[in-house]
């Protein structure tokens, strides 16, 4: 552990919280941190903490701050993937998958906190919780997840295909108002377009009545007329 950075009650808490530990016994929870070898590195807004394709050695938790998350793909291009924001296990299933390897770069863009486990910590408490082997295996669902809805929206052609598919994977049933995650220049680099061109779509769309947008609230004005596209 960093011998200059303890953690809080309320980190602590914070910890307990988080979906990886989600459910364990109160015995679990007071035993958790001695269980794991881990240590704290305070971040600051603009370092990259992790590159894509480097070794994933550690189960990482990120306590405070937000990330940027981005891949290469094969083209060179730089793509959006999310947001990370805290508090949030994340990259976990890859510490045990074939390769260990990290799909994205990590960049901080608030300051932060971060907690790193090691990875034979991480496996010995994992694989002796039931309740937590169950939640590990539920982020790693939600993480193919993630990677299916990412290769879907690259499969269609143009830009407002895109567009309209990602807004119905945000729409909330049975409602018109969206508010999206990314702004116009992190969702340009999620769907591998370029800005001016996504800006351009959108404002197409408005003019043609199947929409109004303002910052991230996205109104969806004719459904039927959007399902069109996909």
């Amino acid at each position: 552990m960093d011998n200059h950075i303890d953690l809080t009650e309320q980190q602590i808490n914070i910890i307990h919280k988080i979906p990886l530990f989600r459910g364990i016994s109160e015995e679990a929870k007071k035993d958790l941190l001695n269980r794991l070898d881990y240590f704290l590195t305070p971040l600051k807004k603009g370092e990259v903490i992790i590159r894509q394709d480097t070794p994933c050695n550690h189960m990482h938790i990120l306590l405070a701050g937000k990330l940027d998350v981005n891949i290469i793909d094969v083209s060179g291009n730089n793509i959006k993937v999310e947001d990370l924001v805290a508090p949030r296990s994340f990259a976990t299933p890859h510490l045990f998958d074939g390769n260990s390897i990290f799909p994205a770069t990590f960049t901080v863009a608030e300051d932060g906190l971060l907690m790193r486990a090691t990875k034979e910590s991480a496996f010995r408490l994992i694989s002796s919780e039931p309740e937590m082997l169950k939640n590990f295996l539920r982020l790693t669902g939600n993480c193919n997840v993630c990677t299916v809805s990412r290769l879907r929206i690259l499969a269609y052609k143009n830009i407002r295909s895109r567009f309209v598919y990602y807004l119905f994977e945000y729409k909330p049933d049975e409602q018109n108002m969206i508010t999206i995650a990314h702004n116009q220049t992190q969702l340009a680099e999620y769907m591998n377009v370029t800005r001016p061109a996504l800006a351009r779509e959108i404002k197409n769309m408005i003019d043609e009545g199947l929409i109004e947008m303002s910052g991230r609230e996205v109104k969806i004005l004719n459904s039927k007329a959007l399902m069109q596209n996909l």
